[in-house]
């Protein structure tokens, strides 16, 4: 079974995602971690039980990965492009306690396991792009630790509705049925693919693209 874990903002730098989601949410972001096997780091904001946002960028202080770089990172002008036509929120991700039997069935959509930071496996393609341009979820085991959720600072933000754009929806729906995911995205038509997530927040709701 697949749950819902979180969304992900990615960002040509952790400080210009922190400066967008935090104007956009009008908090503080105070949870942060940093990934040493894919040269990244973030920023959380927790979302509810056990969903949360993440803003994810290169750290330009760590050394390089070994591998491509998860959420399509290492493609610096795209992720630029992309930033600059609005299209931040772009990524969401899957939690399973049995990775090997997902990918077994539906690697060549999801992707390659790969183990990180001594402590979960990630799935993430041979191109390190986005699974079907974030259509598809990337795949996380936390190997029987409790959902990132948990341990992060509640901030009083609750997701109330994460939608992804898309000119063929009934297609997605099919492959969110086929794959079995918990509460997926709610896909609805539209020109491009587009994400964007509804948040309550202190202030009221407010909406993240």
């Amino acid at each position: 079974m697949l749950l819902f874990d979180h969304i992900s903002v990615i960002a040509p730098s952790l400080e210009e995602g922190i400066e967008h989601v935090s104007s956009c949410l009008g908090i503080e972001l105070i949870n942060g971690a940093s990934h040493n096997d894919m040269g990244t780091h973030n920023r959380h904001v927790r979302l509810g039980e056990d969903c949360y946002l993440e803003v994810i960028a290169v750290d330009p202080a760590a050394p390089p990965p070994s591998g491509r770089r998860w959420f399509g990172l290492d493609d610096t002008e795209e992720v630029r492009a992309t930033w600059e036509q609005g299209l931040r929120l772009r990524g969401w991700v899957a939690r399973t306690h049995d990775i090997d039997g997902i990918l077994n069935a539906h690697g060549p959509v999801l992707g390659e396991k790969r183990w990180l930071d001594g402590h979960f496996n990630f799935s993430v393609p041979a191109s390190g792009k986005l699974p079907m341009d974030g259509t598809m979820p990337s795949i996380i085991d936390l190997g029987g630790a409790p959902p990132t959720a948990t341990n992060l600072t509640d901030q009083g933000m609750r997701l109330k509705e994460f939608v992804l754009e898309h000119p063929y929806p009934s297609e997605i729906v099919a492959l969110n049925n086929d794959i079995g995911i918990v509460n997926p995205p709610i896909v609805i038509a539209g020109k491009t693919c587009r994400f964007h997530a509804v948040i309550e927040t202190p202030r009221g709701l407010t909406t993240l693209h």
